[in-house]
């Protein structure tokens, strides 16, 4: 026989002047049609479970694009921000809001020095910027003293199993020096949210 051989198919030997295969070699590759070879394939099924696969694996790979959209580290696909309601117009947090942050980031030694109004007006400002703000967008509080103040900047929310979560950072500014600290908090059902340590 002529020609080379390729994949168990012998090309040039069945290749007719048109560059066209010939009928001798039309079967190969159609596992699924019972038509002997050198057939005609007009009206055969032999590439509907070829259509079918490639149909399939596009379902499936965009059912993983999809679910790619959960992360557990923080890394990857964003969430859009989508606040459950506006601020309270008291600019007041409830008190059940504020207990279940567990002292927040103002808890930890960042707080140091701080009355406790300083520290609840801290707390209500790391709320605010997890529920209602974009990232980036800060929240300020002010302390007792002119020279003692803050900020709290939320990052980009993201998805944790089916909880919303946010890194944030506060600093606290006290004179001329500042210091900040980093943590993560994730929304509960109720609205509030709660740190992760």
């Amino acid at each position: 026989m002529d020609g080379a051989c390729y994949g168990g198919m012998r090309i040039g030997s069945g290749v007719a002047a048109s560059g066209q295969i010939s009928d001798k070699y039309q079967h190969y590759g159609h596992i699924f049609d019972d038509a002997a070879p050198g057939a005609s394939m007009a009206g055969s099924n032999s590439r509907k479970p070829v259509v079918g696969m490639k149909i399939r694996v596009a379902i499936v790979s965009a059912l993983l694009a999809v679910s790619g959209c959960s992360t557990l580290g923080g890394k990857g696909p964003t969430l859009a921000p989508t606040p459950a309601s506006t601020p309270p117009s008291s600019g007041k947090v409830t008190k059940s809001i504020i207990s279940a942050m567990g002292g927040g980031l103002i808890g930890g030694s960042i707080g140091n020095g701080l009355s406790d109004t300083e520290k609840r007006s801290a707390l209500e400002a790391e709320y605010k910027a997890l529920e209602y703000n974009t990232s980036g967008q800060k929240v300020t509080w002010k302390g007792d003293q002119a020279s003692r103040y803050g900020e709290v900047v939320p990052a980009q929310p993201y998805r944790v199993g089916s909880q919303d979560c946010r890194q944030y950072t506060q600093t606290v500014f006290n004179g001329g020096a500042s210091v900040t600290a980093r943590g993560t908090a994730c929304r509960n059902g109720d609205g509030s949210w709660t740190p992760l340590t």
